[in-house]
């Protein structure tokens, strides 16, 4: 590879982490939902990037005035439906606990509505059958839907995902992401009776399929985490699986929500750490992610066979939480203008839904599952 070549690779992969912004930024935004999620993430980086929320609303009123205060957002609704009436509104952003998430969307769609979009929260539903429910719903509307898989976003993931576009590493053969943390599980997550599968590795599966395109095959093997589990019951808090790709390319994710008695007086190893092995090259990084609310840059290093076996490390200021959560809205915008599907519409993300099945299929079963033969029988299902 020529020095000229290096460096628009290099260009390529630092532009890849920038966001990709509408042509208008006008459209009138509802949101539903004033947790942490909506009002620390969400509206940071959309008021950042001058996208306009117009009215919100929240399980709790008070909760959505505070947020609205503090974002400058004009209107404070009751109810879904009045978020939806909102005579600016053209795109709803929702932000509630999976076993509502449902609810919501049947609800807007039901009221009368000039809506355009929808970006639904990760993970869409509660399962994969309800993904396609609501993936069919919105088409029938003609509302494009897109789910808010926020970790394509990260600047190492989206970078990543350059290096492998460009073929920089030649052809993949391993990937995989190693999580060691201990996230702030959420009162609503003790309802449905499983923690990790379908709230944090969703994240990394899904960045896998970003990758690699999507597996055949997954096997999982889940335990209860030791922490939670005083806290209460539930089957998969830590989580190990292994994914088989076309071509015999292979990923596995570790996570691991106990990460050994940090929070009981050892001394803690907390991180994520992913890597990406090809035939001519390889690309390691981490997630900044657990050390939130400080700002920790994710990283990556790369290195080629055609560069001799220097290595490289673009560095970029911006982080996952907030920064990155302008990406998955702005994706949703620029279809809408551009009259195409989102990278992340609803109906793409079914096989992320599925392949989060499989894994707890596979942990009932013992034996390897078939993401596609999941989907297949949702979208069977009367």
């Amino acid at each position: 590879m020529t020095t000229s070549h290096l460096q628009s690779l290099e260009q390529h992969v630092l532009q890849s982490v920038q966001p990709v912004l509408p042509q208008q930024r006008t459209v009138g935004i509802g949101c539903i939902g004033a947790g942490f999620i909506m009002a620390d993430c969400h509206l940071a980086a959309y008021a950042r990037h001058q996208l306009r929320p117009v009215a919100i609303t929240s399980r709790t009123r008070s909760t959505a005035a505070a947020a609205a205060a503090r974002w400058h957002i004009p209107s404070v609704c009751q109810t879904v439906e009045e978020v939806v009436g909102h005579p600016d509104v053209q795109v709803l952003d929702v932000a509630v606990p999976p076993d509502c998430q449902a609810d919501v969307i049947r609800r807007a769609l039901r009221a009368p509505h000039r809506l355009r979009g929808i970006l639904a929260q990760k993970p869409l539903g509660t399962n994969c059958r309800e993904a396609v429910e609501l993936v069919q719903l919105c088409e029938q509307q003609g509302v494009v839907l897109a789910v808010n898989q926020n970790m394509r976003y990260d600047q190492s993931v989206r970078a990543c995902h350059a290096l492998l576009s460009r073929q920089a590493l030649g052809t993949p053969v391993l990937a995989t992401i190693e999580m060691r943390a201990i996230p702030h599980w959420m009162p609503w997550q003790e309802r449905q009776g499983w923690v990790t599968l379908r709230i944090m590795s969703i994240h990394h599966l899904d960045t896998l399929r970003y990758w690699l395109g999507d597996p055949e095959r997954v096997y999982a093997s889940v335990r209860p985490d030791p922490r939670t589990a005083r806290s209460f019951a539930h089957t998969d808090g830590i989580a190990l699986c292994i994914l088989e790709f076309p071509g015999s390319v292979r990923a596995s994710i570790w996570d691991d929500v106990w990460t050994g008695p940090a929070r009981e007086g050892s001394g803690g190893d907390i991180g994520i750490r992913w890597r990406v092995e090809g035939t001519e090259g390889l690309a390691v990084g981490t997630i900044g992610w657990p050390d939130y609310p400080t700002r920790t840059p994710s990283t990556l290093r790369y290195s080629t066979i055609s560069d001799a076996g220097a290595w490289h490390a673009p560095q970029w200021d911006s982080v996952w939480f907030p920064d990155a959560f302008i990406g998955p809205m702005a994706e949703l915008l620029c279809a809408l203008e551009q009259q195409r599907e989102p990278e992340i519409s609803g109906r793409r993300n079914l096989l992320t839904m599925a392949l989060v099945d499989a894994c707890y299929r596979s942990t009932e079963s013992q034996r390897a599952e078939s993401p596609h033969a999941i989907l297949d029988e949702c979208l069977r299902a009367p």
